[in-house]
């Protein structure tokens, strides 16, 4: 079965698992329990595959728990970050949920453990609480324990059904393609009042190739406002063939967005000592100040969002904030994320961040912030996206590339917005991999591209008051129809005297054919019901 073909399987299961259980169960607490039980699948088989080792002779499905010595416990949580027993595993647990009366328990019992495995260890920050959303003992899945149960085990043997191939081939990919169907397919309902929207793949393919552009390595990767990771598994892809040092960080205020992040850490096999997720506000409670810099950041954080700035006189002096010499506004949070994370950056890397348009042509205070970010030569590029490529919004939003080391003091304005840019589909438009290369290779270029691309020195972006909108540097392409009124006015000179000339001819032939209908008219005809005799 090809990948394609897997895909599609994968996404007809998940969608029939909905039809049964979503009609009692709300739409995103039916994709927390689905992401759940295929997260609980995952780490079973991944720590089968880790514990057999390639040994056929091995099945540790089928041992029992009796012969885990504390020794193989031990080594096997080190490593791993967890520990699960042949008779907790997805596989064994699946084999009875039609027919368990204690199935929401049992669940609840061995996530309990799984995540107190890691208690004492250096995985215990990445496993603690990791369960907290699936809740198999909520109302949400039924008032009786029969109803709860009843949906659960509908739900584990849907997942159980999904055939993810050859674990070692593909299973990877195909779970974490599970994953982000489930968030992309209910992020259009989630998170809209916070100013919060799900990154599309192809928006966080994107982003990831502008960060890491023309670096052969990074010390370690970073978001601020990483959601469900998606724009840090999107960078581990784009360094599949390169050297990722210390791993990925990020940063979520939400605790249920901040538990799918990493899960998807774990289903995108990136092992705990690889990965750091940290919960809390990174405005106000930044987790890895530490850890700085970093050589690539990426980030969509929440579009124009209330935080307390001003009200805090102390924010001011904060590391973060004070070199722009003005905080963001309160009620626009945009640009304290954009400082956040140019503070964060390091003299080689880059920041792509996506961000709403009006934080670059409005006045006070993010003006200002304008005029630091433009005269200490921090912006790179400005790139305009086509509308409504993101779930929940047809806002066309910007990337903001940020860097500290520009060979010159020019900035590059891209609009990409145009219908050469995209494909239109029925909901959303999409960015194929096409217009991605060719976004990436303008951006690498530098060079102006005409009704597309130019680069504007320093001086004039300040007599521009500091606008960084695109449409204030690109040009915009007339696509009206250029008439030559010279040519015109003789083609109508020229149709007009056809049609004198048509009318001259049509005379005639009425003349001609009266003078015939005369004589006929005075010439009997015999035997004839002429109309005229």
């Amino acid at each position: 079965m090809t990948n394609t073909r897997q895909r599609d399987v994968l996404q007809t299961t998940i969608w029939k698992i909905a039809n049964e259980v979503r009609g009692t169960v709300d739409g995103w607490d039916f994709k927390q329990f689905v992401l759940g039980t295929l997260f609980y699948r995952f780490i079973s088989e991944n720590f089968t595959s880790f514990i057999e080792a390639g040994d056929e002779s091995i099945d540790y499905a089928h041992l029992s728990d009796d012969v885990i010595t504390p020794e193989i416990k031990e080594d096997a949580t080190k490593t791993k970050g967890y520990f699960i027993y042949p008779s907790q595993l997805f596989v064994n647990v699946a084999k009875e949920a039609n027919s368990n009366p204690n199935l929401n328990t049992d669940l609840d019992a061995i996530f309990n453990a799984i995540e107190s495995s890691a208690n004492g260890y250096a995985s215990e920050h990445d496993l603690k609480g990791l369960f907290d959303d699936f809740d198999t003992t909520s109302t949400r899945l039924g008032n009786t324990v029969e109803e709860k149960n009843k949906r659960l085990a509908a739900v584990i043997k849907g997942v159980e059904s999904l055939d993810f191939g050859n674990f070692e081939d593909n299973e990877i990919d195909l779970f974490g393609d599970a994953y982000e169907f489930l968030i992309s397919n209910y992020a259009a309902n989630a998170g809209k009042s916070g100013g919060e929207f799900f990154t599309p793949q192809t928006v966080s393919k994107l982003i990831a190739r502008l960060a890491m552009l023309g670096q052969s390595s990074v010390n370690k990767i970073y978001d601020p406002a990483c959601g469900s990771g998606s724009l840090l598994l999107q960078a581990k892809k784009q360094f599949d063939e390169h050297l990722i040092e210390e791993g990925f960080f990020g940063q979520e205020i939400n605790h249920t967005t901040y538990n799918l992040a990493r899960m998807n850490m774990f289903l995108h096999n990136i092992n705990y000592d690889k990965f750091d997720i940290a919960l809390g506000d990174t405005l106000l409670q930044p987790q890895y100040g530490n850890e700085k810099p970093f050589d690539a950041i990426v980030s969509n954080p929440p579009y124009s969002v209330n935080w307390v700035g001003s009200d805090d006189p102390t924010l001011i002096n904060d590391d973060r904030f004070a070199p722009a010499g003005v905080l963001a506004p309160r009620s626009k949070a945009d640009f304290a994320f954009v400082l956040h994370a140019l503070s964060y950056l390091s003299a080689r890397g880059r920041a792509a961040i996506v961000c709403f348009p009006g934080i670059f042509y409005r006045g006070g205070a993010e003006q200002k912030i304008r005029k630091y970010l433009v005269d200490n030569n921090f912006v790179e590029t400005v790139i305009a996206l086509p509308p409504n490529l993101f779930y929940g919004t047809s806002i066309a939003v910007n990337i903001l590339v940020l860097s500290k080391h520009k060979p010159d003091t020019r900035t590059q304005f891209i609009d990409a917005s145009g219908e050469a840019f995209y494909k239109k589909e029925t909901n959303n438009n999409v960015l194929l991999p096409q217009h991605i290369d060719r976004i990436v290779d303008i951006f690498a270029a530098k060079a102006d591209v005409q009704y597309v691309a130019t680069s504007v020195n320093h001086q004039a972006i300040a007599e521009n008051d500091y606008n960084l909108s695109v449409s204030s540097y690109v040009e915009v392409e007339d696509t009206r129809e250029v008439i030559d009124i010279v040519k015109l006015n003789s083609e109508v000179a020229q149709t007009v005297k056809r049609i004198d000339t048509l009318r001259a001819d049509i005379d005639e032939i009425i003349v001609k054919f009266a003078r015939c209908c005369g004589r006929k008219m005075v010439q009997p005809i015999p035997h004839s019901n002429h109309p005229f005799i």
